[in-house]
């Protein structure tokens, strides 16, 4: 196999139409990565990555996953294995992931970052693992993300984190700017016994003694705006289990959050009926900033208890779950909306079952004169491939707006993953060109290319409330 004949320049298009849309429109457009998991620590103090398997293996559990899937020893993929030695066995695995997005990912990484043509396989990885080492020994995160034309990038911070590293990146004169987001899962797990372990270290961030619901919400707030001062415009959620929505008053709330305190086990009744607090309190508070709030929804995660207590949490054995959504966002979403604090929200499913059912349940709150207020987002996680992007958009077209769709993340831990968004936009260009040769739509390649531009990066600009640094 030969990667030179495979990552051509017109990869992905199968027409002129679609070899215009994407060269001419979407390929130069730079990128906003509204949501990843980069390390602000790592861009901040800015060394060479310097190994290939570190920023390519580590917290990787997409290849975790191939990797076990073709009898890999757990060794070579958390273990204690050398870097070269686990690098050896990803290569090994590579071929076998033929039509799996892994297989593209990879190669198009390759080519993009290295200019490598070869099909990664054993009898190439010796070669490709210097080659690509040598290039890493010279290029920082920051120059990493420069080369993609990342202008933007939002990671993921718990309310706790002291956002050091963000303030030291505004100070340095890099091309990317990095945003914080505010994302909220561990204000939710009052149910669980790391909850009072987690208000000691909430406690500590806002400097005050945490002993009561209104100390709880006034320490949320403070940490919010702490957030806000720092340019953070976007907020996450990504607690993957069925939700609800629960009738409740705040005095109600404020005898469960007491009985957490001395230790009283709670009912699920009343799990939910704070949950239901934090998530209305929450909500207009990201109203009030004007920031973008970000619901994933859907996964069953720690499926292998035996793995989890081996690897530890995120060690690639989450899946897809079958919990029911549209209750839960009807009843939130209507309950902000009622009262006009219904912040610009996307929402994400991993279960595609749902795809329709997250379209038109964004269109129901399209109020306030906001183009694409609500947004049914890319797809996530295992839908975040060539299949998942096509029936995402499909049924975007179908539900709702695909010309005010603001586009593609990474939803990465690596600085490697920025080829998605140009695997994105090839998908999107071919599809459009697609119709063009159905007769479906207009052969007006200007305006077609104009709406592609819009979501591969004109939208997000104006839909995302980034301040300067």
């Amino acid at each position: 196999m030969n990667a030179e004949k495979f990552i051509t320049e017109n990869f992905l298009l199968n027409s002129k139409e679609a070899e215009v849309l994407y060269h001419q429109y979407a390929k130069d457009m730079p990128i906003i990565d509204y949501h990843n998991h980069l390390s602000a620590k790592q861009i901040a103090e800015n060394k060479p990555v310097e190994n290939i398997t570190k920023v390519w293996l580590d917290g990787d559990h997409y290849k975790w996953r191939g990797m076990r899937a073709n009898g890999i020893d757990e060794s070579f993929i958390t273990g204690a294995a050398s870097l070269e030695e686990r690098f050896n066995k990803w290569a090994e695995t590579v071929p076998q992931t033929l039509r799996n997005p892994l297989f593209h990912w990879t190669h198009l990484e390759l080519k993009r970052y290295f200019n490598i043509d070869q099909i990664l396989k054993p009898s190439s990885a010796a070669g490709i693992y210097k080659k690509a080492n040598e290039i890493l020994a010279t290029k920082t995160p920051a120059q990493l993300l420069e080369d993609m034309k990342v202008e933007v990038i939002c990671t993921t911070d718990d309310p706790t984190d002291d956002l050091q590293y963000h303030k030291e990146i505004a100070q340095k004169d890099f091309y990317t700017k990095v945003y914080p987001t505010f994302r909220s899962d561990e204000l939710f797990f009052i149910g669980e016994e790391k909850f009072l372990t987690y208000l000691q270290k909430l406690s500590k961030a806002v400097n005050f003694e945490i002993t009561s619901y209104t100390d709880f919400i006034k320490a949320i707030d403070a940490r919010i705006l702490y957030f806000n001062d720092l340019g953070c415009c976007v907020s996450d959620f990504g607690v993957g289990e069925a939700l609800a929505i629960e009738a409740y008053t705040e005095e109600e709330v404020a005898v469960i959050f007491a009985k957490k305190l001395t230790g009283e086990a709670l009912t699920v009744l009343e799990i939910n009926k704070y949950r239901t607090s934090i998530f209305i309190h929450l909500a207009k508070q990201y109203h009030k900033y004007n920031w973008v709030q970000q619901y994933h929804l859907g996964p069953i995660r720690n499926n292998n208890t035996r793995l989890v207590e081996q690897v530890g949490l995120d060690a690639g054995c989450d899946s897809i779950g079958d919990f029911p959504m549209a209750t839960f966002m009807s009843k939130l979403f209507n309950t902000l909306n009622s009262t006009d604090q219904l912040a610009k929200t996307i929402t994400y499913n991993l279960n595609p079952a749902q795809n329709e059912v997250f379209a038109t349940m964004m269109g129901n709150f399209q109020t306030g004169g906001v183009p694409g207020k609500m947004q049914w987002g890319s797809g996530w996680w295992f839908l975040d491939q060539k299949d998942g992007m096509e029936k995402q958009l499909n049924a975007l077209s179908n539900m709702g707006l695909l010309s005010k769709f603001v586009g593609m993340l990474t939803d990465s831990r690596s600085f490697l993953s920025f080829p998605r968004h140009e695997y994105f936009r090839r998908i999107l260009c071919d599809l459009i060109a697609e119709d063009i040769n159905k007769g479906l739509v207009p052969n007006d390649i200007p305006f077609l290319g104009k709406m592609i531009q819009d979501i591969c990066y004109n939208n997000a600009v104006s839909y995302f409330n980034l301040k300067k640094q």
